[in-house]
Order: structure tokens, then C-alpha cells, then sequence
């Protein structure tokens, strides 16, 4: 045990770094364009190149799942994605079903289901693609791309920045 945590102490520095200049970096340019952002409506794959670069994609396979989901559940929920340190790669992606919306998320919607991002989380996956797969081994959400992630595990539940 005592090797992970000498491993640990140096590396938790690292990433907390990281994630605050990260973070410095989003609030620099949301209040830069925070009118902007507060007067548009969410997101939807059908907007310019630009905003295209800044949402995060769904595919068919994640929007049919979702249905799926929904309709189990018989009420709306959306898809929230978020980003955790750990994983094999130091961060991971985390997928939950919500009812709530927070002050800080970004929705990105398509065909009526509703993708849930925080602000934080935003910043690791601009451009990114959700994708729902059914393997042998598991079926699960995952992001098939994304553009600001340099490398990852095989199983594309972590990454690295």
C-alpha cells in the first residue's frame, strides 16, 4: 500500500493544478460571453461549427437507449455525464440518469433526449462523442470520442488530458 500513496501525494498535486487552470480557464471565457450564453437555448447538433466544437454529441445508439430508459422509467430523465479524478488513465467518465438540472449544467439535446454536462466537466469534453454499446462483457454508456483527451484505457472509461 505504501507505494500508492508516495504515488498519490506526487500526482494529486499535479492534477489539482490542472483542474484549477482549467477551470480559471472556462469562468475566463464564460464571463467573456456569459450574455451570450445565457440568451441562447440549449445547444442542438443542428447549430454552426463553432458551437458544434463546444457541444457534446450524441449518437443513434445513445438517443434510442435513452428512449428505452425513459420509457422503463415513465417519466423523462436526462443522460448526465461528468468527470471524476481516478481511473486507470487519471480521469474518468461517470454516467448517471437525472431529474434535476443544476445552475452551472449545459444541455445538449437531440431528438428530445437531453444530455446533462456541468460546467467543470465541459471543459474535458468539448467536442465529444456518447455513444451506448452492448458488448459481451457489458453494455454501458461511453464516450467514443473526444477531441481533448491525448490517450485513455482500452475500455474508454478513463482518460487522460
Amino acid at each position: 500500500m505504501k507505494p500508492y500513496h508516495s504515488m498519490i501525494r506526487r500526482l494529486v498535486p499535479f492534477f489539482s493544478t490542472r483542474i484549477r487552470e482549467n477551470h480559471l480557464r472556462l469562468l475566463s471565457s464564460t464571463l467573456a460571453s456569459s450574455s451570450a450564453l445565457h440568451e441562447q437555448p440549449p445547444l442542438q447538433s443542428s447549430h454552426s461549427q463553432s458551437q458544434s466544437i463546444v457541444a457534446v454529441h450524441m449518437t443513434d445508439n445513445c438517443v434510442q437507449r435513452m428512449r428505452e430508459l425513459q420509457s422503463q422509467e415513465g417519466k423523462e430523465k436526462m443522460l448526465r455525464l461528468s468527470i471524476e479524478a481516478g481511473g486507470c488513465s487519471g480521469f474518468q467518465y461517470n454516467f448517471s440518469l437525472d431529474d434535476k438540472c443544476n445552475d452551472d449544467d449545459r444541455i445538449f439535446e437531440r431528438e428530445g433526449v437531453k444530455l446533462v454536462v456541468d460546467k467543470i466537466s465541459l471543459d474535458f469534453v468539448k467536442g465529444a462523442t456518447v455513444d451506448y454499446v452492448e458488448e459481451l462483457i457489458r453494455s454501458a454508456f461511453q464516450v467514443s470520442t473526444n477531441p481533448i483527451a491525448v490517450g485513455g484505457c482500452s475500455c474508454k472509461s478513463s482518460f487522460v488530458v
